[in-house]
């Protein structure tokens, strides 16, 4: 998988479907290719255009500036004449910002290496190898180490690099480290970025790459609901199968930037990694600082092919949990059923109509602990509220366990409320800007748990929590940015490594919880999707998509996040209408069929429940045990995007070895005088014969119909799929091979 050739001096990274070559050029490691496979015995060198003027450092040495302002650096770096968007920057105690990395050494190990404190993609030695270039700046001090994994079974490469201060008198000060960085010739590229707000998260955004910058970013603690820690490039008519694709997605929780430049040379460089705003980090003599890993994948498939690296990646190198591949129990939800007004008796009764439906576990949200009635306070005092809950959650979920029910709970671990015991004994606990009044965001601060005592308590209070009762499941949550971001045992010349020591340490009490409890089921959640990240997936199989649960509004929501994430990661739930989101009425059957493609539970009060609507849990339940494994493993097809074409939208499951298919199709908007739509799937084996089967009657069928097709007509004619009256209608479509 990877080759060196020490005559050329030039490393070959292969991949299942693709190829990355990089060089040693005068001492520079540089990049050369990315791509389709090439010949294996080809030189590529040519591509970096070094034989062109202005030639490269010795050659010409008058025009050094101009070389590095143009050559494809796989590193480049600050202050010495690389004027496009650099990946590396470091200053000397004097304030002097320049660094300049030649080659020192390599080495070629089968597996991966584990990054300290950091989520780590992982792989068995046979599975697996990592490149280590080695790289140094003499004069500086200072020692980087580049990394590249490669896999057997993804078309994906991971990236991240360390820096070492090998000074053994003075310290320096990284001011930027991004994770990856890759240069190409532009060739009509769009660039495509997911964006959107609280309850609408990470819609598209496409448009044609143009001169200058393109980014996305977050600087408010967490990856975001407003933008992702993604970017790609792709051929202007590439689609969602077909065209090249080049994509950049990054495992981690915080301040990110991902961006494409385009600069007067027609090239591109896209880069990944730690947003440099507000980034600082003071490395002392002998310390090393690791960049998180950043994941590139190329696709000339299009987009489907681009979602199948991701999703492998994830599914068998980054997610732990002993969930990671097995069905997730049948949940129900109590927030959209009862907020804050629920005690024992009330879940109870909730928890027993559901079980007479098959749902298999409860979960009680925000409200038990404290003295919580409303979000105004309590945050922080993690004990139970035995006034709402008599004989506290042992009692609770004893009886839920007697109905042969698991129980799970919710918890906002990081935050803590003004009006709380925790905070009036500790209020020097928030995070706060000395001499400043910190702001709040929904009647609450947020604990620094960089700080081992803080630390301590929070985590304290969670496991005495965990072990007072047989609690299965844990909702995770975080409900607000991070501001006023300064730490009071931070010393002034480190207060730009706060955001960065706030993400190490969440991931430290994540990492424990899931130690002392390796058998919990962890969702984590952010105000819904705002820490929907692949740094999230390595402790929690699965996170809470978003706070919207209007099945129209998942279309959109659902289809950006599995742009990039298996769909066994995305909590979906089916609620009541009007939703309490936007107030849209939907049907019932089409509420399940998109909650089907994630996680699949409840988010409602099922005693009130009509007997038409409840009559239908059972048969959903049934859908998702009968497909959920196809679902989860599969490979998941994008067919048509409601975001595009504002009227119906359709995706695909197909079983790896293409034997079984589930299409779902949503007709968001009907229309008068129009015939039956077809619609071509796509991932099906064409010298397969299928049986299709239609799970449900349309309004205009007198039955389940059933068909049998060969694979190469169905998906280069199609299959016919009838309108039915009235907008939001959902259909299921079951294919076998025979």
């Amino acid at each position: 998988m990877i080759k060196f050739n020490k005559k050329n001096m030039t490393f070959r990274l292969e991949t299942k479907n693709s190829v990355y070559i990089m060089a040693v050029y005068r001492g520079i490691v540089c990049h050369c290719y990315y791509g389709s496979k090439i010949g294996e015995e080809d030189d590529v060198f040519y591509l970096t255009r070094s034989d062109e003027i202005p030639y490269g450092p010795s050659a010409i040495e008058r025009e050094k500036l101009s070389f590095e302002d143009m050559f494809f650096k796989e590193l480049p770096t600050d202050g010495l004449g690389d004027f496009r968007e650099t990946s590396l920057a470091v200053s000397d105690e004097n304030g002097n910002n320049a660094i300049e990395l030649t080659y020192k050494s390599h080495s070629i190990i089968k597996g991966t290496e584990k990054l300290p404190d950091l989520p780590s993609v992982f792989a068995d030695k046979n599975q697996s190898e990592t490149l280590q270039i080695v790289t140094e700046d003499k004069i500086l001090g200072a020692e980087v180490t580049l990394y590249y994994t490669v896999f057997n079974d993804t078309d994906a490469i991971v990236r991240s690099f360390s820096i070492k201060n090998t000074d053994k008198e003075h310290c320096f000060y990284i001011k930027k480290a991004y994770s990856a960085s890759f240069d190409l010739d532009n060739n009509n590229y769009d660039v495509l970025t997911l964006h959107g707000s609280w309850a609408r998260e990470r819609h598209f955004d496409r448009h044609p790459v143009h001169m200058g910058k393109q980014s996305a970013s977050s600087n408010r603690g967490v990856s975001s609901h407003q933008e992702h820690p993604f970017i790609a490039l792709l051929e202007h008519n590439a689609g969602f199968n077909r065209g090249d694709v080049y994509a950049l997605n990054f495992i981690y929780s915080g301040n990110f930037i991902a961006q494409a430049q385009l600069n007067q040379f027609d090239f591109v460089r896209m880069v990944i990694g730690i947003n440099s705003e507000y980034f600082c980090w003071k490395l002392e003599s002998g310390e090393t600082f690791y960049t998180p890993q950043a994941v590139l994948v190329f696709s000339d498939k299009g987009l489907n092919g681009m979602t199948h690296a991701f999703h492998d990646l994830y599914r068998e190198h980054l997610i732990r949990s002993p969930y990671r591949k097995s069905m997730r129990p049948v949940l129900i939800n109590n927030w959209e059923a009862t907020y804050f007004d629920f005690n024992t008796e009330k879940l109870l009764r909730i928890a027993e109509e559901a079980h007479k439906d098959g749902i298999e576990m409860l979960v009680m949200d925000d409200g038990w602990f404290g003295k919580r009635n409303t979000d105004n306070c309590s945050l922080g005092d993690w004990v139970v509220n035995e006034e709402k809950l008599p004989g506290g959650l042992k009692y609770l979920t004893d009886k839920i366990n007697r109905l042969g029910m698991k129980f799970g709970i919710w918890f906002e671990p990081e935050m803590v409320c003004p009006d709380s015991d925790l905070y009036r004994a500790h209020p020097d606990w928030a995070i706060q800007i000395k001499g400043r009044k910190p702001g709040l965001s929904r009647n609450q601060l947020i604990l620094d748990i960089t700080r081992k005592e803080v630390f301590d308590n929070v985590y304290n209070q969670i496991k005495n929590v965990l072990k007072s009762a047989n609690i299965e499941y844990v909702k995770w949550d975080m409900n607000r940015q991070i501001t006023d971001a300064a730490s009071l045992d931070l010393p002034e010349d480190r207060t730009g490594e706060f955001y960065h020591r706030y993400v190490l340490a969440l991931y430290k009490m994540q990492e424990k919880l899931i130690t002392d409890f390796p058998d919990l089921l962890l969702e984590n959640c952010s105000s819904g999707g705002a820490r929907f990240d692949p740094g999230m997936l390595y402790y929690s199989p699965q996170i809470w998509c978003s706070d919207d649960t209007d099945a129209i509004e998942r279309l959109s929501i659902q289809e950006g996040t599995a742009l990039i994430y298996p769909l066994s990661t995305m909590g979906a739930h089916v609620s009541v209408c009007p939703n309490h989101a936007v107030g849209r009425t939907t049907p019932f059957k089409t509420r399940g069929y998109v909650a089907l493609s994630g996680t699949f539970g409840y988010e409602l009060d099922i005693t009130k429940l009509s007997e038409e609507e409840r009559s239908q849990i059972p048969l959903q339940i049934g859908l998702y045990k009968k497909y959920s494994d196809l679902i989860r493993n599969g490979d998941y097809y994008r067919i048509e995007s409601y975001q595009t074409n504002k009227e119906i939208d359709c995706w695909l499951s197909v079983s790896k070895d293409k034997k079984k298919a589930l299409l779902t199709f949503v007709q968001v908007l009907n229309h008068p005088g129009c015939k039956s739509r077809i619609i071509k799937p796509s991932g099906l084996d064409e010298n397969f014969t299928y049986k299709i089967t239609y799970l449900d009657k349309g309004q205009y069928q007198k039955k389940c119909d059933e068909y049998i097709l060969s694979g190469k007509t169905i998906m280069n004619a199609g299959i016919k799929i009838q309108r039915d009256w009235g907008d939001f209608q959902g259909r299921l479509i079951y294919m076998e091979k025979i």
